[in-house]
């Protein structure tokens, strides 16, 4: 019952998201054509269910080569290889507006933990890997809300490797939070994510999920 309930909400929820963002959509798509690289969507390789691999809709916010630059899969606070127009959309989150087709297609959901690239999926420890896509990864999840300034974060970190930390201190209690969320979802939980991801959008110093949620993992940084 619930898996039927999450995927009719998906399609639901995500046409009926199509339809209204689309005149939003023509003039991101024009004004990422004529700056930057001229790329209007990225492509790239992300860990699905069970383990399985599917290619993830973004609109583009980096320089092409993006991956082999820098500090690679890990993007930091005001990173080079972000565009000007990049830093909007991702400042706005509006740049993940495209998995709405990934959405429909099936390869994510609404909510769910986020969808990562192999390296970065490779943090996790060996029983976190074989977990935490038991379920589908998700446009948003526990994991997302509570590291909406992951990359501010790892920024904030002078003197280590951010693979390094990310690897130490943030993958285990990602792994916390997105197993939380395998252990108690249902379809109320899934709206109470939604609507708290809408929230710190708006109200990103906000954090009303732990007011809501107060069984939560303990933060441990």
């Amino acid at each position: 019952m619930y898996k039927t309930s999450k995927r009719l909400l998906d399609i639901f929820v995500s046409l009926l998201a199509l339809i209204i963002l689309l005149p939003l959509f023509i003039p991101i798509v024009i004004l990422l054509k004529l700056t930057a690289e001229g790329e209007v969507f990225y492509f790239q390789e992300r860990v699905g269910i069970n383990n399985s691999r599917f290619l993830i809709w973004k609109f583009a916010t980096m320089l092409k080569n993006s991956m082999n630059m820098g500090t690679g899969s890990i993007t930091l606070q005001n990173d080079f290889r972000v565009t000007k127009v990049g830093k909007f959309l991702r400042k706005t989150k509006i740049n993940e507006l495209p998995q709405i087709i990934n959405i429909i297609k099936g390869d994510i959901s609404l909510v769910g933990p986020r969808p990562l690239v192999a390296k970065t999926f490779s943090a996790y420890g060996e029983e976190i890997q074989s977990k935490i896509y038991n379920v589908k990864p998700g446009l948003t999840g526990i994991g997302s809300i509570v590291f909406r300034d992951e990359e501010s974060l790892i920024s904030s970190v002078k003197d280590e490797d951010p693979h390094e930390f990310y690897k130490k201190v943030i993958a285990p209690y990602k792994g916390e939070l997105e197993i939380w969320y395998q252990d108690n979802k249902s379809f109320i939980l899934d709206l109470q994510l939604i609507f708290t991801t809408a929230w710190v959008i708006i109200f990103p110093k906000n954090r009303l999920y732990e007011k809501w949620f107060k069984e939560l993992p303990k933060r441990k940084f």
